[in-house]
C-alpha cells in the first residue's frame, strides 16, 4: 500500500501543546464524551472552597459549593439557611449571638 502525505496526515493523531493559560492547574481538566464517541479534554473552573463560620471557623452546612454565576440559577431557599446570620455563622454561634443581643436589650 502506498502512503502519500495526505493519507499520512489522516492516520496520524495530531498532538498539540496546551496554551499557556491551560498549563497551570488553575482550571481543572475534565474529559467529556462527545456524541461521536470520542473523548475531549475541556477546562473548567474549580469549585470554591467550603464556607466557614466567621466566629469559630467551623464548616457551614447548607451552603452550596458553586460559583456565583451558577448560584443565580439556584432557588433562593437553597442558597443559604433562612435564619438570622444564615451563611455567616454556624448554628451554635448564631444561638450565642441571639442570646447576647437579647441580654443587651
Amino acid at each position: 500500500m502506498v502512503f502519500n502525505s495526505c493519507t499520512l496526515l489522516k492516520l496520524q493523531k495530531v498532538i498539540t501543546m496546551p496554551r499557556g493559560m491551560f498549563k497551570s492547574r488553575t482550571l481543572r481538566r475534565v474529559f467529556r464524551r462527545l456524541p461521536s464517541g470520542k473523548s475531549e479534554l475541556r477546562y473548567e473552573q474549580r469549585n470554591p472552597s467550603v464556607a466557614h463560620c466567621a466566629r469559630c471557623g467551623s464548616q457551614l452546612h447548607g451552603m452550596p459549593r458553586i460559583r456565583a454565576s451558577k448560584l443565580a440559577s439556584v432557588p433562593k431557599s437553597q442558597k443559604r439557611p433562612e435564619r438570622p446570620y444564615g451563611g455567616v455563622l454556624c448554628s451554635r454561634c448564631q444561638r450565642d449571638m441571639i442570646k447576647v443581643e437579647a441580654r443587651e436589650e
